[in-house]
């Protein structure tokens, strides 16, 4: 037993049934548990220098990508009286589709040919532009006459002074005669009585001579009046002419004046026509508004007002709807100290509420049942709770989003980091020190990316 002795016992011996020798047999359940124990203790040292893929987990709920595909209300656009209803919650619609129908409540659109009329008084007003700008066109035309009428006139008073300028002419000519024939007459009466007074000449020549410069006096100042008469015949024809101008001028200041009343008309009416104009719009698209339809293809959510006969106010949520195919996201929210280790791209692994999943958060290679997705925005603005959201869009290359997720479901988020061992993780948690930032270097130059994860293994 101790090999004290060379002397073995016999077989035997050993084989014989005693139990004070079974006693001081040596039992091998220790030798195990020693190799057992060194082994354990290799084995921790060993897991301890295992890669661990740092992460920051959080907790979200899908929505979708798009905010036109979000959950949505309906709102009334115009007061009204909720007439029928053509839906039932849980329908599915397609884009233009009539929702609700509403009746008018307000007591200025009760006149069902509002839109006819109101097109008839645009008409009318269009016609009274045309009939302004017809009186412009008469204004014009008589405007044009009057010119012409003022130069013919112009052209028979210049015709006429000039027909007076020759008659001055002849009658300066004719008194100029009549005092030469006096002057000559007086130069025989002073010879005649010179004879006379010789004896040669009798008295009743000198008294002929008399007589006959008498009537070349009449015919001197008959001379002279009319050249006179002629002279103002002249002044009269220019004060005539002038007169002519005048009156244009009071004429054609007349009518423009009315044309450019008939013109600050017609911007009246045009101002007054766009009124009517979007008056009849607006009643014609109002018309449209009693029918609620819906904006794209959808499914009837919850009905805020479901009673016929209710009045509906302007602005009001009628009925809330949620679109029926869009691209799903997850909302995460992550906390501020946690915000520099997120950028853009970057890979998240997800477990859906209701989906079974087998996850090992530093080794996402070895997970099974999540599911992929990259960040496709980061808020700047922290959010009511504290914390920061980032929106998670879903990445199917590898695995596809179920089908049956809907907005609202709950997530769980992994955003996956760099790789460090694993006794380094356990003293950092220990520790209480957040993930190690990937960033720049010091040296200013941009740091490696974090190294491409193992691809996802998923449960067919």
């Amino acid at each position: 037993m101790l090999n004290i002795s060379n002397n073995k016992l016999p077989v035997e011996t050993l084989k014989y049934p005693f139990s004070s020798l079974k006693k001081t047999e040596t039992s091998s359940a220790k030798l195990y548990f020693r190799v057992w124990i060194w082994i354990f203790v290799g084995f921790s040292i060993a897991f301890l220098f295992l890669p661990w893929t740092q992460n920051i987990q959080a907790d979200g709920k899908t929505i979708p990508l798009n905010p036109a595909d979000r959950p949505q209300t309906i709102d009334a656009t115009i007061s009204g009286r909720i007439e029928k209803w053509y839906v039932k919650e849980g329908d599915r619609v397609k884009k233009g589709d009539t929702i609700l129908f509403l009746s008018e409540v307000k007591a200025d659109y009760f006149d069902p040919d509002l839109v006819s009329r109101s097109k008839a008084r645009v008409v009318n007003k269009e016609g009274s532009i045309q009939e302004y700008l017809a009186k412009i066109q008469s204004l014009n035309d008589i405007q044009r006459a009057i010119e012409s009428e003022v130069l013919l006139k112009q052209q028979q008073i210049k015709n006429k002074i000039y027909q007076t300028v020759l008659k001055i002419d002849a009658d300066s000519i004719d008194l100029n005669r009549v005092k030469l024939d006096l002057q000559i007459a007086r130069i025989q009466l002073d010879r005649t009585i010179s004879l006379n007074e010789r004896g040669i000449k009798s008295v009743a020549e000198i008294e002929d001579k008399k007589f006959k410069i008498q009537e070349l006096v009449a015919k001197l100042n008959a001379a002279e009046n009319k050249l006179n008469i002629s002279r103002n015949e002249k002044v009269n024809l220019q004060v005539e002419e002038k007169a002519i101008i005048n009156d244009f001028f009071q004429k054609t200041s007349k009518i423009n004046a009315d044309i450019a009343s008939a013109r600050a008309a017609i911007m009246d009416t045009e101002s007054y026509l766009d009124k009517l104009r979007s008056e009849a719009s607006n009643y014609e698209i109002r018309n449209r508004f009693y029918f609620i339809t819906a904006p794209q293809d959808c499914f009837i959510t919850k009905i805020l007002k479901p009673g016929l006969g209710e009045i509906v106010k302007e602005n009001d949520s009628v009925i809330t709807i949620l679109p029926s195919s869009f691209p799903l996201a997850v909302a995460l929210y992550i906390r501020p100290m946690d915000l520099p280790l997120i950028e853009r791209d970057q890979e998240v692994r997800f477990i859906f509420d209701g989906w079974p999943a087998i996850i090992f958060s530093g080794w996402p290679g070895n997970s099974f049942g999540t599911f992929e997705g990259k960040i496709a925005a980061i808020d700047n603005d922290i959010s009511e709770n504290g914390l920061y959201r980032i929106i998670v869009a879903a990445d199917e290359r590898n695995k596809k989003w179920p089908k049956e997720l809907r907005p609202g479901s709950g997530a769980q988020g992994i955003a996956l980091l760099g790789d460090v061992p694993l006794w380094y993780e356990i003293w950092r948690k220990l520790n209480g020190f957040p993930p190690d930032f990937y960033g720049s270097g010091t040296d200013g130059e941009k740091a490696e990316k974090i190294k491409g994860k193992a691809p996802i293994k998923s449960l067919k």
